[in-house]
């Protein structure tokens, strides 16, 4: 799939992995319709960005609105053939403490914007994409989906977390056969840790910290990292299915 010239849809696209990589889609030649809840920072950054680039207020646990920022990526000549969902919420907690159990309402608003969020960002584009025009052979759009690293090294305290990104893991593969047969690619980055605004609360220090866990290279992620491979997703045929660890070899520890 060629980036110059395709509509593309990035949610929770206005801080983070999401504008990174609404930045480096639309500096290739996207134009780029950017779905988040915070008003402020998208609109600063369609303003920043310029022509071919739009930006649409969008709550990914609302399917209407998903739906309705799907439909408008839609209207870029060529109609939408990138989707890149980056819209996520954390949350610690252990599943048993001296409070008493995990708590149901943070756990659940988890699962709504993680995993319920990636599947109605995932499905409102498949269904757009499944009325393109075929390109060279056959391909008509290409979903990135984000996981994380804790989908599968879930540590203490991140039984919400690690449940929703496991969830995203598990719909890659099945999503992926759904769509083969009118040309739509699914695919999945799980990142390790990255310095984006859910680490940007911490000291530097705790920041160098947790870099430095990361066998190499020893420091946190970068955003545009990110965006680099969702890019190359996007351009590559033979990549479908699959979920890709962007994490510098680190795997978890409990704590």
């Amino acid at each position: 799939m060629q980036i110059e010239g395709s509509g593309a849809l990035v949610v929770g696209g206005a801080s983070g992995l999401g504008e990174a990589t609404a930045r480096l889609l639309h500096g290739r030649g996207a134009q780029v319709l950017i779905a988040d809840v915070n008003q402020d920072k998208g609109e600063a950054l369609v303003d920043e960005l310029g022509d071919g680039a739009a930006f649409q207020g969008t709550d990914v646990t609302k399917p209407d609105q998903v739906e309705a920022a799907a439909q408008a990526a839609a209207k870029a000549p060529g109609g939408l053939r990138v989707s890149v969902q980056c819209a996520g919420v954390g949350w610690a907690e252990k599943l048993a403490g001296k409070r008493g159990p995990h708590q149901l309402d943070p756990f659940q608003i988890v699962l709504a914007v993680n995993l319920v969020g990636t599947f109605n960002a995932l499905r409102f584009a498949a269904a757009a994409m499944s009325a393109n025009e075929p390109l060279q052979e056959g391909e008509r759009g290409v979903c990135v989906n984000t996981a994380s690293i804790a989908a599968f090294d879930g540590q203490v305290g991140q039984i919400a977390y690690a449940a929703s990104k496991g969830g995203v893991v598990g719909m890659t593969l099945p999503a992926a056969r759904d769509m083969a047969q009118v040309g739509v690619r699914v695919c999945t980055i799980a990142p390790g840790l990255f310095d984006t605004p859910l680490l940007g609360a911490l000291p530097q220090e705790a920041r160098d910290q947790l870099g430095a866990q990361m066998p190499f290279p020893p420091r946190l992620g970068r955003p545009a990292e990110y965006a680099a491979l969702a890019a190359h997703i996007v351009e590559n045929p033979m990549l479908n299915g699959e979920v890709i660890r962007l994490d510098g070899a680190l795997r978890m520890a409990p704590r």
